[in-house]
């Protein structure tokens, strides 16, 4: 058949990835096109991967494309869910108490995002009701989330009639000559990342207070369309506010500020007073332990928090003290790989408690602690038995130490030692924003620091980190987090110019991972992220440094605590 001109066709076809095809009128949005098959999902669809492209729903499509519906069940839409969110709450707080500021601060787990109000006193418990009230209204009015392009000079001068000195210092650095700004009803704002199409989106959520402050509430990802029960996170709040004290005594509460250090040549300064204060707080820790005078140290906390520069740190810090504490490691403490448990799937779980042989860690704890001499076991990661390790005793108080992800699980460790033991959390709480309103995760900074410590130790290209990534938040859920409250101490293992260090060495690998994989839509994410952050000159970080795990350079990468 001969090539010839015709005339478009009005109607095209969408593919699913059920096999599905849908046809509908092109230049019609993806929320037309998907409104057909909400039905078949059981979380609400808020974007759309078209053609291996994240898109929103108000996005035209005007050619045949593959289509893959993104629902809040998802790590990408609930973070468009919860974004969409935060820009409802500055709304409806904008048009009752339009004297103060909001800051967005931290996420807590049970989900939501601690809030704290500024230029006014904190919203009383009837000031929250009204707000929250508000919020419902908005959503029942079914209003527009507009996307707007504007020249980054028309946004600078937007915000500075505005007063938002914390979006002037971050635009201040914009490199890109246009800025994306969302608006509802006149009211406008920067928004980091995609939104849903309408309020009418945002049904689940609620206010509560906490602290001095509020809790927004926002669905989790198992339960898309339910919000869990409020827990109590004094130390995790207590830890986050420890570090905005930090940040505060830097000069430095947003990623502007940050900026502005860098380019002014303030950075020396800025990693030398970091480090300066994470030294303090290993030194208070140990001073703690040792007037407690604990028998048992356990160190948790999730991938990539730098647990193992933490615990070792701590241990210089115990040796000065002269407390030498014993180094048990619970890798060794792995079942037979054939006796491992399996997870839902079938496949060995080698992340629940169950994997590791129980009663003979609190065996050897008893004996050890007691001063009995006691054959440790040595777990053979190549054939996935376990073998006999070292014989060994303790000197008289010599503690022990424990550093593992069931570290603050009450099952570790026999009931009758649990007011001996001494239990410290480890995570990259970080609380350097954006600004106000714009959120930079604590998952997304550690997972930065694997992808390069991947890269540099093991030969793993970003893209094989990003798609193991799922699954190790899974295993923290589960294992991890549930028992941080457990904890004497929370450590903050974050550094305010950490993703400033790391920005250099990460950029390059993750604009290697190619286009049609999957892990393209994240690497996309973490770039345009990373954008908004200068570079930091890494040969000014010192050697035992935390963020030198990930980096590379540690003086500690082979410290070990002498056993003689």
């Amino acid at each position: 058949m001969p090539i010839q001109f015709t005339e478009p066709n009005p109607k095209i076809e969408v593919h699913l990835p059920n096999g599905k095809t849908l046809l509908g009128p092109r230049g019609a949005t993806a929320e037309t096109f998907l409104d057909q098959v909400k039905d078949d999902f059981s979380a609400p669809i808020v974007a759309a991967i078209i053609n291996n492209e994240i898109h929103e729903l108000t996005y035209p499509l005007k050619t045949e494309a593959d289509c893959i519906p993104v629902t809040t069940e998802s790590a990408d839409g609930a973070r468009i869910y919860r974004r969409s969110l935060t820009f409802l709450l500055e709304l409806a707080f904008d048009r009752n108490f339009s004297e103060g500021f909001l800051n967005i601060d931290h996420s807590v787990s049970s989900g939501g995002f601690y809030c704290e109000v500024c230029g006014r006193d904190p919203l009383s418990k009837k000031e929250l009701t009204l707000l929250e009230e508000e919020m419902r209204k908005i959503v029942k009015q079914d209003l527009a989330f507009e996307r707007r392009e504007i020249p980054i000079q028309e946004a600078i001068d937007y915000f500075a009639r505005k007063g938002h000195k914390d979006k002037l210092r971050l635009l201040k650095h914009r490199r890109k000559e246009y800025l994306t700004l969302y608006s509802v009803n006149g009211f406008m704002d920067y928004m980091h990342g995609y939104m849903v199409p309408s309020t009418r989106y945002l049904q689940w959520f609620g206010l509560k207070q906490a602290n001095g402050g509020f809790i927004l509430q926002y669905p989790r990802r198992h339960a898309p369309t339910q919000l869990e029960e409020f827990g109590e996170y004094s130390k995790l709040i207590r830890a986050f506010r420890q570090y905005g004290d930090w940040l505060a005594t830097l000069h430095i509460d947003n990623v502007g500020a940050l900026n502005d250090a860098i380019e002014t040549g303030r950075a020396d300064e800025v990693i030398l007073v970091s480090e300066a204060l994470h030294e303090q707080h290993f030194a208070d820790t140990a001073q703690q332990i040792a007037e407690k005078k604990s028998r048992i140290i356990l160190i948790a906390g999730p991938s990539s928090s730098g647990k193992t520069t933490s615990s070792r740190r701590l241990a210089v810090q115990l040796l000065a003290r002269g407390i030498s504490p014993f180094p048990l490691e619970l890798d060794n403490y792995f079942v037979n790989r054939d006796d491992s448990p399996l997870d839902e799937n079938g496949n060995h779980d080698f992340e629940t408690i169950e994997a590791l042989n129980l009663k003979q860690l609190a065996s050897d704890i008893e004996k050890l602690v007691s001063g009995e001499e006691v054959q440790l076991p040595r777990y053979n990661f190549k054939t996935g038995k376990s073998e006999e390790g070292d014989v060994v005793k303790l000197k008289d108080g010599q503690p022990l130490i424990l550093e593992g992800i069931h570290g603050l699980n009450p099952r570790l460790i026999p009931d009758h030692w649990a007011d001996s033991a001494f239990r410290v959390y480890v995570s990259a709480l970080t609380q350097l924003n954006l600004d106000r309103h714009n959120r930079v995760s604590t998952t997304d900074t550690r997972l930065i620091r694997r992808i390069v410590r991947d890269a540099r130790e093991r030969g793993y290209p970003a893209q094989a980190t990003i798609s193991r990534w799922e699954s190790v938040r899974r295993g923290e859920k589960r294992h991890i987090f549930p028992y941080q409250e457990n904890a004497d101490v929370m450590f903050n293992s974050a550094l305010v110019y950490e993703l400033a260090a790391l920005k250099p060495l990460v950029e390059p690998l993750l604009r290697q991972v190619p286009h049609n994989e999957p892990e393209y839509i994240e690497a996309r994410r973490l770039l345009a992220f990373l954008d908004w952050f200068l570079p930091l000159d890494a040969s000014l970080i010192p050697a035992n440094s935390i963020v030198r795990e990930f980096l590379g350079g540690s003086s500690l990468k082979d410290f070990k605590i002498w056993r003689g």
